[in-house]
């Protein structure tokens, strides 16, 4: 009887990885796509220098052993209907989103058939990584963009459609580096998720079933609102504070893990 193949894990980067180093992170997604056989496709739609930061992700990756590395470059929707594109879909072992901003990966990509063959690959095993915006973009609502601020309000954040690779998370990137709490919780307040997770800089989660675990030199920060017992979101102006009592937090460096269905740390 056949069976079906297991979603392909998923490195969600928070940013500014080490590209020089040891390259712990991007280390880790050479491996899970196929180490000295991976066939990786750099996704180059988030950033307006899609020449030069392709460039810098292909020597990264080949001076890391990839077999091959080719960019995809999307700077409209209708590159996202290319067959040449498609083509390097079909055959790489692992498709990697970089940096800039994550409204453009939606923009040029949501709904597309390139879209539609990068879904199908992980779902047939492909591991899926990206890092800043390529990490933003990976739940099924996004952080768009918004204030880092220590208490949240209404209009410390702004959601929009993300690629919805890990649904029903928040997540947001360059987490402590940039103060980002106050925005999480925001945003964990005003979308139907219950679980924000903020990723540090040269640190990755790497999800694989219901669990993740963490690699790299910061810290994953999880904020659980299931045990929450108030907020009063309800009724407030847009610039006024947001209120949360009871809520969990969990602090996870490298080695740490978390079951994302128990919501239970991994020690």
């Amino acid at each position: 009887m056949d069976t079906k193949p297991e979603r392909g894990p998923l490195v969600i980067v928070g940013g500014a990885e080490d590209r020089d180093g040891e390259c712990l992170v991007l280390r880790e997604f050479v491996r899970l796509a196929g180490g000295m056989k991976a066939y990786i496709a750099v996704m180059t739609a988030a950033t307006s220098m899609p020449e030069e930061v392709g460039g810098d992700y292909i020597r990264i990756f080949e001076r890391l052993g990839a077999e091959r590395v080719d960019v995809v470059r999307t700077e409209s929707r209708k590159d996202a209907e290319q067959e040449d594109a498609l083509r390097v879909i079909e055959q790489a072992t692992g498709i990697f989103f970089t940096g800039g901003d994550q409204s453009r990966i939606v923009d040029f990509i949501k709904g597309t058939l390139l879209d539609k063959a990068i879904h199908r690959r992980h779902e047939e095993g492909v591991v899926i990584g990206g890092t800043s915006a390529g990490a933003a973009m990976m739940p099924d609502e996004m952080i768009v963009g918004g204030a880092s601020v220590s208490n949240p309000t209404v209009d410390a954040v702004q959601l929009g459609p993300g690629m919805g690779f890990l649904p029903g998370i928040a997540i947001d990137q360059h987490f402590a580096q940039r103060g980002r709490l106050g925005r999480l919780l925001a945003a964990l307040v005003q979308k139907p998720a219950v679980l924000g997770i903020g990723i540090d800089e040269d640190t990755a989660i790497i999800v694989k079933g219901d669990e993740f675990r963490v690699v790299g030199q910061g810290a994953i920060t999880v904020v659980d609102e299931t045990s929450a017992t108030y907020n009063n979101l309800e009724g407030l102006l847009i610039d006024e504070a947001i209120a949360l009592c009871n809520v969990k937090l969990h602090i996870l460096p490298n080695g740490y893990g978390f079951n994302l269905k128990t919501h239970q740390p991994i020690l």
